[in-house]
């Protein structure tokens, strides 16, 4: 090592006292720079599955049953033109299910104007049987025209005990997810049991769980319900919110149902059922009103 001498040591620090007036401050405002607050685009890691979505998703399903949902009945170029505002406005998250119709919609959307691989697709079976369930996820490929589903859920479970009853409909989704027909799998529950289940199992990639201030379409009443998603969370599972509206039954609170599920700290996105362009602006204006960062 060469010895420093007096000349160059005397450089050394004199230009580190020049350049410390410059520095410190900007360390320091560095060191206090506040987070971002929340935006609807924020960019969201759900749990430990790797996959990533913005904060806010659109729901597909409001007063959905046999393939009929709220959003279809305004007709196709009305939802597919939804799908299309939401995804620039920055949402990346797509919830459907089998049930509700969507997935030739979404199919069309995908045709139209939004990359598949900048988009994250859920979608739910009700299947509860192995056979069945295996053809339904060759169905949903081909109705989506994709490869690969990035999150396929166990929908509306009800009956406590689903993690032995269902267990080979779940050996099912984890062969589907080893070959990478899938990305993810999990369950949405409608019974708090069930939740609880779906908390702590470990083959809960992801849980879709009821979650509003008012218990409205709830599994349970709120404080029941968050200290499970809070164990959820800290467990590694991915959690998304719905029933943030109450399927509209709290349409003149959404701006203090936003701000509570954002602020729980546990729930990684939300999905929000939209049926008209206006309504994925609204909800997204109360996300930035609600600044929860």
């Amino acid at each position: 090592m060469n010895p420093i001498n007096r000349r160059d040591f005397m450089k050394f620090t004199s230009a580190g006292a020049l350049a410390a007036p410059f520095i410190a401050p900007a360390l320091a405002a560095a060191e206090v720079a506040p987070p971002a607050p929340l935006t609807a685009a924020t960019v969201r890691t759900l749990g430990k599955t790797g996959l990533k979505c913005s904060l806010l998703g659109m729901g597909t399903g409001t007063e959905a049953w046999n393939g009929s949902s709220a959003q279809n009945r305004r007709g196709r170029d009305t939802f597919i033109g939804v799908l299309e505002h939401a995804h620039a406005k920055g949402v990346t998250y797509f919830d459907m299910a089998d049930m509700y119709g969507a997935h030739d919609y979404m199919k069309e959307a995908l045709k139209r104007s939004i990359s598949r691989d900048k988009v994250m697709l859920l979608t739910k079976t009700v299947s509860r049987e192995p056979g069945l369930l295996k053809a339904d996820l060759e169905r949903f490929r081909k109705e989506l025209d994709t490869d690969c589903l990035d999150i396929v859920l166990l929908h509306c479970l009800e009956k406590p005990g689903w993690t032995e009853s269902l267990k080979p409909c779940m050996d099912v989704l984890e062969e589907a997810k080893q070959k990478k027909i899938i990305r993810a799998h999990g369950c949405s529950n409608h019974n708090l049991d069930c939740l609880k289940e779906a908390a702590a199992s470990p083959w809960v990639d992801v849980i879709l769980a009821r979650i509003n201030p008012h218990g409205v379409k709830m599994d349970g009443k709120p404080e029941e319900v968050v200290p499970v998603l809070r164990q959820a969370h800290d467990n590694g599972k991915g959690i998304l919110g719905m029933k943030i509206v109450g399927e509209g039954e709290l349409k003149d609170r959404i701006p203090e149902s936003v701000k509570f599920v954002l602020s729980l700290g546990c729930v990684d996105a939300i999905a929000v059922g939209f049926e008209v362009t206006s309504d994925v602006d609204g909800v997204i204006k109360h996300i930035e009103d609600a600044k929860v960062v």
